[in-house]
Protein backbone atom coordinates (compact mmCIF):
# COMPACT_ATOMS: atom_id res chain seq x y z
CA UNK A 1 0.00 0.00 0.00
CA UNK A 2 1.37 3.32 -0.97
CA UNK A 3 1.67 6.49 0.94
CA UNK A 4 0.74 9.98 0.12
CA UNK A 5 3.43 12.67 0.45
CA UNK A 6 1.46 16.28 1.43
CA UNK A 7 3.02 18.48 -0.87
CA UNK A 8 3.17 22.50 0.73
CA UNK A 9 1.15 24.50 -1.32
CA UNK A 10 3.67 27.13 -3.27
CA UNK A 11 1.36 30.08 -1.73
CA UNK A 12 1.95 28.74 1.58
CA UNK A 13 5.79 29.07 1.27
CA UNK A 14 5.58 31.94 0.11
CA UNK A 15 3.07 33.65 2.42
CA UNK A 16 5.64 32.79 5.64
CA UNK A 17 8.37 35.20 5.10
CA UNK A 18 5.62 38.30 4.39
CA UNK A 19 4.04 36.84 7.66
CA UNK A 20 7.22 37.08 9.63
CA UNK A 21 7.71 40.21 8.12
CA UNK A 22 4.56 41.76 9.02
CA UNK A 23 5.27 40.91 12.56
CA UNK A 24 8.56 41.46 13.07
CA UNK A 25 7.94 45.13 11.54
CA UNK A 26 4.83 45.21 13.72
CA UNK A 27 7.36 44.70 17.05
CA UNK A 28 9.91 46.43 16.36
CA UNK A 29 7.69 49.24 15.24
CA UNK A 30 6.14 48.93 19.20
CA UNK A 31 9.45 47.85 20.46
CA UNK A 32 11.16 50.94 19.55
CA UNK A 33 8.67 53.73 19.94
CA UNK A 34 7.97 52.31 23.51
CA UNK A 35 11.47 52.81 24.37
CA UNK A 36 12.40 55.91 22.99
CA UNK A 37 9.12 56.78 25.11
CA UNK A 38 10.28 55.76 28.30
CA UNK A 39 13.71 57.17 27.79
CA UNK A 40 12.21 60.53 27.34
CA UNK A 41 10.10 60.10 30.23
CA UNK A 42 12.66 58.73 32.24
CA UNK A 43 15.04 62.21 31.69
CA UNK A 44 12.64 64.03 32.64
CA UNK A 45 12.44 62.12 36.41
CA UNK A 46 14.83 62.95 39.38
CA UNK A 47 17.63 60.47 39.24
CA UNK A 48 19.51 61.06 42.37
CA UNK A 49 19.43 63.91 45.59
CA UNK A 50 21.66 64.69 48.32
CA UNK A 51 21.77 67.86 50.69
CA UNK A 52 24.89 70.10 51.35
CA UNK A 53 25.53 72.18 54.27
CA UNK A 54 24.83 75.85 54.21
CA UNK A 55 24.33 77.98 57.34
CA UNK A 56 24.77 75.27 59.42
CA UNK A 57 21.30 73.48 57.92
CA UNK A 58 21.33 70.53 55.67
CA UNK A 59 20.28 72.25 51.85
CA UNK A 60 18.43 69.33 50.03
CA UNK A 61 19.50 69.12 46.51
CA UNK A 62 18.14 66.64 43.29
CA UNK A 63 18.82 66.24 39.87
CA UNK A 64 16.75 65.37 37.29
CA UNK A 65 17.98 62.78 34.75
CA UNK A 66 18.67 65.61 32.04
CA UNK A 67 20.47 66.71 34.26
CA UNK A 68 22.85 64.30 35.32
CA UNK A 69 23.39 63.32 31.52
CA UNK A 70 21.70 64.53 27.74
CA UNK A 71 23.11 61.19 25.90
CA UNK A 72 20.55 58.77 26.75
CA UNK A 73 17.71 61.19 25.67
CA UNK A 74 19.73 62.43 22.67
CA UNK A 75 20.41 58.55 21.91
CA UNK A 76 16.75 57.99 22.26
CA UNK A 77 16.13 60.67 19.67
CA UNK A 78 18.63 59.34 17.07
CA UNK A 79 16.87 55.60 17.50
CA UNK A 80 13.68 57.44 16.27
CA UNK A 81 15.00 58.83 13.42
CA UNK A 82 16.91 55.40 12.20
CA UNK A 83 13.60 53.53 13.03
CA UNK A 84 11.90 55.60 10.59
CA UNK A 85 14.51 56.02 8.25
CA UNK A 86 14.74 52.40 8.23
CA UNK A 87 11.80 52.39 5.76
CA UNK A 88 13.15 54.81 3.42
CA UNK A 89 16.16 53.18 2.23
CA UNK A 90 16.77 49.23 0.88
CA UNK A 91 19.56 46.51 0.82
CA UNK A 92 22.59 48.30 2.15
CA UNK A 93 21.06 51.39 3.35
CA UNK A 94 18.95 49.65 5.66
CA UNK A 95 21.58 47.26 6.75
CA UNK A 96 23.01 50.29 8.15
CA UNK A 97 19.91 51.88 9.80
CA UNK A 98 19.10 49.28 11.38
CA UNK A 99 22.33 48.53 13.16
CA UNK A 100 22.63 52.37 13.79
CA UNK A 101 19.80 51.99 15.70
CA UNK A 102 20.71 48.61 17.84
CA UNK A 103 23.87 50.77 18.74
CA UNK A 104 21.96 54.30 19.85
CA UNK A 105 19.91 51.43 22.02
CA UNK A 106 22.91 49.94 23.43
CA UNK A 107 24.44 53.34 23.71
CA UNK A 108 21.25 54.32 26.22
CA UNK A 109 21.53 51.32 28.10
CA UNK A 110 25.38 52.59 28.88
CA UNK A 111 24.66 56.07 29.49
CA UNK A 112 21.94 55.30 32.02
CA UNK A 113 23.57 52.95 34.47
CA UNK A 114 26.54 55.19 34.23
CA UNK A 115 24.97 58.00 35.45
CA UNK A 116 23.38 55.94 38.21
CA UNK A 117 26.86 56.78 39.90
CA UNK A 118 27.35 60.50 38.43
CA UNK A 119 27.44 62.95 41.08
CA UNK A 120 28.52 65.44 39.06
CA UNK A 121 24.98 67.55 38.50
CA UNK A 122 24.87 67.59 42.48
CA UNK A 123 28.16 68.44 43.10
CA UNK A 124 27.83 71.54 41.00
CA UNK A 125 23.91 72.41 43.01
CA UNK A 126 25.96 72.48 45.77
CA UNK A 127 28.97 74.52 45.00
CA UNK A 128 26.04 76.97 43.87
CA UNK A 129 24.07 76.59 47.07
CA UNK A 130 26.93 76.35 49.61
CA UNK A 131 29.13 79.29 47.71
CA UNK A 132 31.77 77.05 47.61
CA UNK A 133 33.36 75.68 44.28
CA UNK A 134 35.05 72.92 46.29
CA UNK A 135 31.53 71.69 48.18
CA UNK A 136 30.38 68.33 47.10
CA UNK A 137 26.55 66.74 47.94
CA UNK A 138 26.67 64.42 50.68
CA UNK A 139 24.01 61.70 51.39
CA UNK A 140 23.98 60.79 47.37
CA UNK A 141 20.26 58.62 46.86
CA UNK A 142 19.29 57.28 43.70
CA UNK A 143 15.96 56.71 42.33
CA UNK A 144 14.42 53.62 40.22
CA UNK A 145 14.70 56.12 37.07
CA UNK A 146 18.21 55.23 35.73
CA UNK A 147 17.22 51.87 35.37
CA UNK A 148 14.06 52.42 34.00
CA UNK A 149 15.65 54.36 31.10
CA UNK A 150 18.16 51.67 30.64
CA UNK A 151 15.35 49.83 30.47
CA UNK A 152 14.05 51.40 26.99
CA UNK A 153 16.72 51.89 25.80
CA UNK A 154 16.44 47.57 25.96
CA UNK A 155 13.39 48.16 24.13
CA UNK A 156 14.90 50.18 21.46
CA UNK A 157 18.07 47.31 20.95
CA UNK A 158 15.91 44.94 20.70
CA UNK A 159 13.77 46.59 17.92
CA UNK A 160 17.26 46.98 16.01
CA UNK A 161 18.19 43.60 16.31
CA UNK A 162 14.82 43.03 14.62
CA UNK A 163 15.33 45.25 12.13
CA UNK A 164 18.64 43.51 11.42
CA UNK A 165 17.47 40.22 11.33
CA UNK A 166 14.26 40.85 9.15
CA UNK A 167 14.52 44.06 7.65
CA UNK A 168 14.60 42.50 3.85
CA UNK A 169 11.23 41.39 4.12
CA UNK A 170 9.77 44.98 5.44
CA UNK A 171 8.35 47.37 2.87
CA UNK A 172 9.68 50.49 2.22
CA UNK A 173 7.82 54.08 2.36
CA UNK A 174 7.60 54.43 -0.98
CA UNK A 175 6.59 52.18 -4.04
CA UNK A 176 7.21 54.59 -6.98
CA UNK A 177 10.87 52.55 -7.82
CA UNK A 178 11.45 48.90 -8.41
CA UNK A 179 13.41 46.02 -6.62
CA UNK A 180 16.14 47.44 -8.97
CA UNK A 181 16.03 51.14 -8.13
CA UNK A 182 14.95 52.04 -11.73
CA UNK A 183 11.40 54.05 -12.05
CA UNK A 184 8.11 52.49 -13.26
CA UNK A 185 7.23 54.14 -16.78
CA UNK A 186 4.39 56.34 -16.58
CA UNK A 187 1.53 55.57 -18.45
CA UNK A 188 1.11 58.42 -21.48
CA UNK A 189 -1.98 59.74 -21.97
CA UNK A 190 -3.02 59.42 -25.40
CA UNK A 191 -3.46 62.58 -27.63
CA UNK A 192 -6.51 63.52 -29.39
CA UNK A 193 -5.58 65.99 -32.48
CA UNK A 194 -8.64 67.35 -32.03
CA UNK A 195 -7.78 69.51 -28.83
CA UNK A 196 -5.09 71.84 -29.54
CA UNK A 197 -3.86 71.94 -25.92
CA UNK A 198 -2.95 67.88 -25.87
CA UNK A 199 -0.86 68.58 -29.29
CA UNK A 200 1.09 71.27 -27.59
CA UNK A 201 1.36 68.93 -24.49
CA UNK A 202 2.89 66.40 -26.73
CA UNK A 203 5.08 69.01 -28.08
CA UNK A 204 6.85 69.94 -24.53
CA UNK A 205 7.32 66.60 -23.95
CA UNK A 206 9.49 65.98 -27.13
CA UNK A 207 6.49 63.41 -28.72
CA UNK A 208 5.51 63.39 -32.13
CA UNK A 209 1.33 64.26 -31.68
CA UNK A 210 0.87 62.94 -35.26
CA UNK A 211 2.39 59.26 -34.86
CA UNK A 212 4.26 59.86 -38.11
Amino acid sequence: MGYVTAVPHPRSEAAAPARSGRRSLALALLLGALGVAVVLLSTRRGWSSGSVVVAGADFPLAAKGSEVTGVPAALAIVGLAALVAVFAVRKAGRLFVAGLLALSGAGTVAAALLGVSDSSALDQKAAQAAGDTSATATGLTHTAWPYIAAFGGVLILLAGVLALLYGRLWPALSGRYERDGTPRPRKVKAVDPDRPEDLWKALDRGEDPTGA
